[in-house]
């Protein structure tokens, strides 16, 4: 039989634990994370990912200036190329193909900090997906973001049209600092 007490015993450990959680991550529950985008001009914006729900780290520390590169291959499905780009970034890689956590492994393993992994619908410009894991021992460490679909691709086609090997971004980004936060969104996704 449940008391009173008990119930509000539970209650106060869940809200200790949640705020516990909160201050080690900066985010709540369903909270997206924010970075933006320094170069290229044409794409400095503020973009939003979904960090996966039960795999991969958090931000401990932000980073002002990082390279976002995307992966090859571009599905991260197999052992990444091109190591020297990849160490200590965060790898752009696209969804289908293997598993999220098989994705973030990748990253992990070729010594990638964080992973955003693009829906493969390229006119998603509204719908996060949680990223779970997959079932396997694989514990990949490393943030781990959703990212919309239509973000990855024109984040993608900006880099190709320049011949860019990668976009410097800060990440994450405190959006509730920016007084002009609802101007640097990209045009293409609404909030």
């Amino acid at each position: 039989m449940t008391t009173v007490a008990g119930t509000a015993a539970v209650a106060l450990y869940l809200c200790c634990v949640f705020t516990q959680l909160t201050d080690l991550t900066g985010l709540r529950i369903n909270e997206l994370l924010y970075f933006r985008v320094i170069s290229p001009e044409e794409i400095s914006y503020i973009f939003s990912a979904a960090p996966a729900k039960d795999f991969g780290g958090v931000f401990t520390s932000s980073y002002e200036e990082i390279f976002l590169v995307p992966a090859d291959p571009a599905d991260g499905c197999s052992d990444l190329k091109d190591d020297n780009n990849i160490q200590g970034q965060v790898i752009l890689v696209l969804r289908g193909g293997c598993s999220f956590v098989q994705k973030a492994q990748h990253v992990e393993e070729a010594g990638g900090k964080a992973v955003l992994i693009a829906d493969n619908a390229e006119d998603n410009d509204s719908l996060y997906l949680d990223m779970v894991s997959d079932g396997s021992d694989a514990q990949p460490t490393i943030p781990a973001l959703f990212l919309l679909g239509r973000d990855g691709l024109m984040i993608r086609r900006a880099l190709q049209r320049q011949a860019l090997p990668w976009a410097v971004i800060t990440i994450p980004v405190n959006v509730s600092a920016l007084g002009s936060f609802p101007l640097k969104q990209p045009p293409w996704t609404l909030w």
